[in-house]
């Protein structure tokens, strides 16, 4: 921010639907999906936390995704339901671009945890005798800062160009969040540089990441053909299909967000994308995991018992 009048400049979020009577229907239906993606995530952190059945590496993973989600989503939805309640959609240029900011950091962070999950997979399935010398606790807690990391990294040079831009055009964002295509489109700068480093992360970042997270599952597949075993192989593809639809999920709503030359309106992108995406990963977890159902019939057990 360049100037004074872009200090004072604050932004309109144009919000889910212009129409007064939508507002409070939405309200309700946005924070009940809030209230389920808080509690599916913390559900799962939960049971990994105090059962001991599922401290492993693979379900440390999964925690820290929850944790990830969780995060994600506090990042963009509270912003948006107290726009439907209060119906004031102002938000200053520092507050817009902070949430920015946080936002890429957990994105970019869950991209490369997802990549770590499937390198976790490959040598659970590929290199059974070796997983525990391997996949040690020393080695999950450094390939989860190593995400975390990168999602600073990715974050930061991002804010860093958006800190220099100004804005002296519409104030309408097309959105009912913070985000790096609709600021550019009211910036009165030039925003070559920002459309220029948004492809190279898209290209080597999220190219090279993409790679990381499907080879292994390429490898993986040769393996499971070759088990001779059927009802091995079953279950070898049924422990690798959840990460997979977690993966094709997220990185199938992120191009339609951010790579769509189309899409005049990413609204309904950015919901499924922003909001509904850290639903559905605890759905698709608890759903077609075992373990965890298992662990979560022996808690309600537990629970039953200790209150009779």
């Amino acid at each position: 921010m360049k100037n004074n009048e872009t200090e004072s400049y604050m932004f309109v979020l144009s919000g889910l639907s212009d129409l007064p009577s939508l507002q409070l229907p939405l309200f309700l239906v946005f924070l009940l999906v809030y209230l389920m993606t808080l509690t599916g995530n913390l559900l799962i952190v939960l049971l990994i936390c105090t059962d001991s059945h599922l401290q492993t590496p693979m379900y440390f993973f999964l925690g820290t995704l929850a944790c990830l989600d969780m995060s994600c989503s506090s990042v963009t939805t509270p912003r948006m339901l107290f726009d439907l309640y209060t119906q004031n959609r102002l938000i200053s240029v520092e507050a817009c671009i902070t949430q920015i900011y946080f936002y890429f950091f957990f994105i970019a962070s869950e991209i490369v945890l997802l990549a770590v999950m499937s390198y976790d997979r490959y040598v659970a399935i590929c290199h059974p005798l070796q997983y525990i010398q391997i996949m040690h606790w020393k080695a999950c807690v450094l390939l989860v800062s190593v995400a975390l990391i990168f999602g600073l990294l990715h974050a930061l040079p991002h804010t860093i160009l958006l800190i220099n831009l100004t804005f002296c055009s519409s104030k309408l964002l097309q959105s009912f969040f913070c985000d790096i295509p609709q600021l550019l489109k009211v910036s009165c700068s030039d925003t070559f540089i920002n459309l220029l480093f948004i492809l190279f992360c898209g290209i080597l970042f999220g190219g090279g990441i993409l790679f990381l997270t499907f080879y292994p599952y390429i490898i993986l597949l040769k393996t499971i053909l070759k088990i001779p075993s059927r009802d091995m192989r079953s279950k070898a593809f049924y422990t690798c299909s959840s990460h997979l639809t977690v993966v094709f999920i997220f990185y199938g709503t992120s191009f339609f967000n951010y790579f769509d030359p189309n899409a005049k309106d990413s609204r309904a992108a950015s919901v499924f994308y922003a909001v509904l995406t850290p639903l559905l990963n605890p759905l698709i977890y608890s759903l077609r995991n075992q373990d965890l159902k298992k662990s979560l019939t022996r808690s309600v057990r537990h629970l039953k018992i200790s209150q009779s």
